[in-house]
């Protein structure tokens, strides 16, 4: 069959890949979208639409990338495209206060009481890296616990045992980032208690902060184990340390409220992105009002940015989280992800194949293997190169995926019983030409 991937791109999509590897590195805009974790090229996609993605050969795919995560309402929702449209006619970027800004940053708050003050930023690399120096001007301390696989953008502090697309690549820890800009970060396995308390121990009154995905979505779906969160929670207090939940993938994905909400752990600050902003560009950070104070022009620790609250983006984010509260709304797309994680597992296993579906709120993931792993050591050791080859034989099929065992998949609004049929009829012919 040759290259995985190759039969499904069509003349246009060739000609436009080809374009672009002459103007970007590795031909894109983002090392996710490249498909040399799993062979072959990517269809170019000229429209989206409900759950649908159509390349610029015609050709349609159902979707489970959803953006890397923002459209859970799925594509082109009419209620958050209308507001959209009607917000651009007055104007795109003013550099200055909107109504825009408090009315998405009150829906916030409602939802997460641990947010009492956040600033928008316009990424969730940014929302990252302007926690950690608010955490570090907060507490006078420079050291800052991560894990293994958990990825908090591309900021040089976090690229020490970094996931997602570095995680693809066989590159974790990235050339250009000066050894003493990552002296200062403490890394450990994820879901290892043990672990974080010795560098408590060994680093007293050294760290800063503690960052974590509730949830890690950036080494394939891992979610916490029992009674984790609340040890970290524990740990940080008992230390003096910052508790940050990296909730840019979490965030009212596995509950209205965040990964907080569904684990009942409250952290010290949070950080967001994707579904915040409804597709687009949006970050934000935020947590008790004594800390974010603290943050410039209120105190001295400085940030700042140019397309900060784009009121477009503000609209696009409040459109989505309001549908999104809608009574029943998220509980339909949480249901739908369950009985797909299911269904993919229980068809996997018929076909003789060891799979393993897990899912958390509207989130999903199929690991080719015996059992779930719990973190990244034990996500390297299921079956990648299955994965590769199901990826491509998937994508034949009609389906889009993730380019890389190591991302969740997310569901939206728009799977609706006919997308989930069509996901799974994809599967079984996948599985039986694998």
């Amino acid at each position: 069959m040759g290259e995985p991937g190759n039969e499904t791109i069509g003349p246009r999509s060739r000609a436009y890949n080809k374009v672009s590897a002459g103007l970007f590195p590795g031909g894109v805009s983002s090392p996710v979208r490249a498909f040399g974790g799993v062979g072959g090229e990517p269809p170019v996609i000229r429209k989206a639409q409900g759950a649908l993605l159509t390349d610029v050969d015609g050709r349609e795919y159902v979707d489970l990338v959803g953006a890397w995560g923002p459209m859970i309402l799925g594509h082109g929702h009419p209620i958050v495209m209308r507001a959209v449209l009607a917000r651009i006619r007055r104007g795109i970027m003013t550099g200055t206060p909107s109504p825009d800004e408090p009315r998405l940053g009150r829906l916030v708050t409602s939802l997460l009481p641990s947010v009492e003050r956040l600033r928008f930023v316009v990424s969730g690399t940014e929302a990252c890296m302007a926690a950690l120096r608010l955490a570090r001007g907060a507490t006078g301390r420079t050291k800052v616990i991560k894990f293994e696989g958990c990825y908090h953008g591309h900021a040089d502090a976090f690229l020490a045992s970094a996931g997602s697309g570095a995680l693809t690549f066989g590159a974790p820890d990235s050339p250009g980032v000066p050894p003493e800009v990552v002296a200062g970060t403490l890394v450990a396995p994820y879901n290892d208690l043990a672990a974080v308390r010795a560098l408590f121990e060994e680093h007293a009154g050294e760290i800063a902060a503690l960052f974590v995905e509730p949830g890690a979505g950036n080494m394939g779906l891992i979610p916490p184990a029992d009674g984790y969160l609340e040890g970290l929670r524990a740990l940080c207090t008992e230390h003096g340390a910052l508790l940050v939940f990296d909730e840019v993938m979490t965030g009212f994905r596995v509950h209205r409220g965040g990964a907080q909400a569904l684990y009942g752990v409250t952290p010290d600050l949070t950080t967001f992105g994707k579904v915040i902003g409804g597709g687009l560009p949006v970050g934000a950070y935020g947590g008790r009002a004594d800390l974010m104070e603290q943050i410039a022009p209120a105190g001295p620790i400085y940030q700042a940015g140019t397309l900060a609250g784009n009121p477009v983006a503000m609209t696009a984010g409040h459109r989505t989280l309001k549908v999104l509260s809608r009574d029943g709304v998220f509980e339909q797309i949480a249901a739908t992800t369950a009985h797909l994680a299911e269904a993919l597992a229980t068809q996997a296993q018929a076909a003789g194949v060891a799979a393993v579906g897990l899912s958390v709120g509207a989130m999903l993931g199929l690991w080719f293997a015996e059992r779930a792993p719990t973190n990244l050591a034990e996500a390297k050791q299921t079956d990648l190169g299955r994965f590769r080859r199901y990826h491509g034989r998937m994508l034949a099929h009609g389906v889009h995926l993730p380019p890389s065992p190591f991302e969740a998949w997310f569901v939206s609004l728009a799977h609706d019983e006919a997308i989930v049929e069509r996901i799974l009829t994809a599967h079984r012919a996948a599985l039986r030409e694998l």
